[in-house]
Parts: structure tokens; sequence; C-alpha cells
């Protein structure tokens, strides 16, 4: 059994993408980002930088006691080589994998995030920032559909952790400023994991949890103003 620490974003559904690709046992503990539970003393236990999402496996390969991960991207990889599934077995393949979901920790998902905060969020409309940020998420989807331009998938032909941490992050793409028709391959690979029944049942589960209420002021304040103090 697998124990999610989970909230509909984009980092939360890269770890549902997997497990329900991969039918493992899990349970998921919601962790409502807009109310605060990420500061909650249990949860900073299992993920230390107050984010979610997080997991505890209680059946790890070695059989010992239960294992704790924090970060996406750590999560994902954790996953694919307890399973040994959507990650290459040889030295090349799983390189491709690597580099690619590196690429989206580093890159794709902070500049999107931010493309969100600036363009959503702030309560001042900053031009500069916001143009920033769409700019380069344009350009991090200019990256992307290169990539994309003669293979199915990031990492090649087969479907990959890599695949799983970038998508949630350009599902947004009107929100981000984006027109995806400048992008066709990138178009192409979206429909062809949105297609994919363990995608619809993963996003099947984010209407469980948030609410479609737009977010309050202090919400915000939560999400926005945090600062080293909140740990306490």
């Amino acid at each position: 059994m697998i124990d999610l620490y989970y909230w509909p974003t984009p980092n939360g559904h890269k770890v549902t993408l997997f497990l329900e690709e991969t039918g493992l046992d899990y349970k998921i503990h919601p962790i409502n980002i807009g109310k605060g539970d990420q500061f909650d003393p249990a949860f900073l236990k299992i993920a230390p930088n107050n984010r979610m999402p997080a997991i505890v496996d209680h059946a790890p390969a070695d059989g010992g006691e239960p294992v704790s991960i924090f970060e996406s991207g750590a999560i994902l990889l954790y996953l694919a080589e307890k399973t040994g599934r959507f990650i290459s077995a040889d030295l090349r393949g799983r390189v491709e994998v690597l580099q690619w979901l590196f690429w989206q920790m580093g890159g794709l998902g902070p500049m999107a995030g931010q493309n969100h905060h600036f363009g959503t969020y702030a309560p001042e409309k900053l031009p500069y920032a916001i143009k920033r940020y769409v700019d380069e998420t344009n350009r991090l989807y200019g990256v992307l559909n290169k990539r994309l331009a003669d293979r199915a998938f990031v990492a090649g032909s087969d479907y990959s952790i890599a695949d799983m941490a970038s998508y949630p992050w350009t599902v947004g793409w009107e929100r981000q400023g984006q027109n995806i028709d400048d992008f066709p391959h990138l178009k192409r690979w979206q429909a062809a994991i949105a297609a994919r029944p363990a995608t619809v049942r993963a996003y099947e589960l984010g209407p469980k949890y948030r609410s479609e209420a737009p977010m309050d002021d202090e919400a915000k304040k939560i999400l926005f103003g945090q600062t080293a103090k909140v740990l306490g």
C-alpha cells in the first residue's frame, strides 16, 4: 500500500498518472494547500519542504520499514524503479528519461508555475514579470515541440515518467498565454496522453477534492506568503 499525500495540481497529477498506469494499491490523503494542510507537523515529517505530493511506501522493495519520499520527480523515479516500468532498463534509454525528467523539474514546472502566479494570482499585474514568464514558457514549449517532432514520446517510442512529469504542466496552455496550434507535435503528444485510460482516471480524481470556488485572499496568503517562520 502506498499513502499518497495529494492535491489536484500539476505536480499532484504526475503521481496519480503513474499510480493509475501501474495499478499499484494506493490511498489518497488530501493536502488542502489553500487551507494550510502542508504545514501540519505530521506532514512535515514526510515532506520537510512543506509541499505536496509526497508518498509513503509501506511495501518497499527491500522489505524493510516504510519509505517516505517527497518531490514529484523523486517520487516518479522511485516508483519507476520499484515497478521496473516507465523507465528504460538500458543505460542510454535511462539517460534519455532522466535528463527530460530533470528538464521538467528544473525548467518547465518552475517557469510555468511563475507564469501562473504572475498572470493569475499576483495582486499587482506586473507587465515585465508576466512577459518574462509567458515568453520563457513559450521557449520551453518550443523545446518540447522540437523534441517530439521525430518521436512519439519525450524519451523515444515508449511512454515514460518524463512524459508523466511534463504533461500536467502543458494542459494549462491557454492559461499560460500559449497557442497550442503553434506547437503541433506537442499538441499531438498531449492528445495521445489524454486518451490513455489511466490519464482519464487520474484527472477524474481532481474534482473530488478541489472546490471550483475562486481562491480567496486567505488561501493566497497561505500559499504565497510563506517564509521560514511557517516551519516553526
